[in-house]
């Protein structure tokens, strides 16, 4: 389960500021990891109309900051998704984590995950919406909690369109299962029921379509000892939706089998909970996620990569966190 790393030393202003001084990195052709280089965990990526990708993340489980791009490497802070007067409240003493941003029928739709630490029966999924991207958003309250829909720790919520209906993923290291939404996203499809679609070893789900595959990107290990997490992205595919999905040996992901996308290396660990893949003008595809920088371990920063795909599996050069690489072209 995600847990909390405090931003030390700096406030939002400071880290604003911070920002404002430090040089494009698309000044020259590569950039370097982190794209952004204090704690934002958990990114979920978006890309609105006004031409802006926006990024959500947790960052000290109160608000869920927003930052946008036009190149997926310079960021700029555009305020928060909820305030201390807007946030939601079915868990009230608990924690903001994982968002997960979506446009759904004309509105900008925000899932949530809240909980306190440890309380994985009470913890739930909720949403709230906006009619801008930076919000303000207004939240639409729970959807459901741990102890309602009978799965442990129901936290880390990916929504998903599929031949004209809609469906949430969620769950972490209690199994990954689905469900069907109602026409709007809001709330659970009446009468639907869950299914579970992988093991125990995972979360942070996100899926991915491409060709006749879908693609079930997850974490794996500890997110959140610093130095010693042991977060790693890892993946497996599908031909169908709820499965099943397998690694290259046709093992299933129920019996948590999977492939390694990216892991540790020599400047970073802790790699985990990707966003969403974009396209760039070029065809190259695109991942934020986050990792812990060994040279500076405060917190979980945030990262990008490229995803090539050979024979039909996605992959990172490597299997680790780039250093330096071409920039993005947009």
């Amino acid at each position: 389960m995600r847990k909390l790393f405090f931003i030390s030393l700096f406030g939002i202003a400071s880290l604003t500021a911070c920002l404002a001084d430090k040089p494009l990195q698309t000044e020259n052709k590569t950039y370097r990891n982190p794209v952004i280089d204090y704690s934002l965990p958990d990114p979920s990526l978006i890309k609105a109309d006004d031409g802006y990708f926006y990024v959500y993340a947790t960052e000290n489980i109160r608000n869920l900051p927003i930052h946008r791009s036009r190149n997926l490497v310079d960021w700029e802070e555009v305020g928060t998704a909820f305030t201390d007067e807007t946030r939601p409240t079915f868990e009230p003493k608990g924690g903001l984590w994982a968002p997960d941003i979506n446009y759904i029928n004309g509105q900008y739709v925000l899932y949530y995950s809240m909980s306190v630490w440890g309380g994985e029966w009470t913890c739930g999924i909720g949403v709230a919406t906006a009619d801008k991207p930076e919000g303000p958003f207004t939240d639409r309250g729970m959807m459901f909690r741990s102890n309602t829909i009978g799965v442990q720790n129901s936290i880390d919520q990916y929504y998903i369109e599929e031949n004209g209906k809609k469906y949430m993923f969620w769950g972490s290291f209690r199994g990954i299962y689905g469900i069907e939404l109602s026409d709007d996203g809001l709330t659970l499809k009446e009468g639907a029921e869950k299914k579970q679609v992988a093991g125990t070893a995972y979360e942070g789900t996100y899926i991915h379509k491409r060709g006749k595959y879908y693609y079930l990107f997850a974490s794996i290990g500890s997110c959140c000892e610093g130095l010693k997490s042991t977060y790693t992205t890892v993946v497996g595919r599908s031909e169908n939706l709820f499965g099943p999905y397998v690694d290259k040996k046709g093992q299933p992901m129920m019996e948590n089998h999977h492939e390694i996308l990216i892991r540790g290396n020599e400047a970073f660990v802790g790699t985990g909970h990707n966003s969403e893949i974009v396209t760039d003008k070029a065809g190259n595809d695109w991942m934020l996620y986050h990792a812990v920088s060994k040279e500076n371990p405060t917190g979980r920063v945030l990262m990008l990569d490229q995803v090539r795909w050979v024979n039909d599996w996605p992959e990172v050069t490597g299997s680790t966190p780039s250093l330096e690489a071409e920039i993005p072209v947009f």
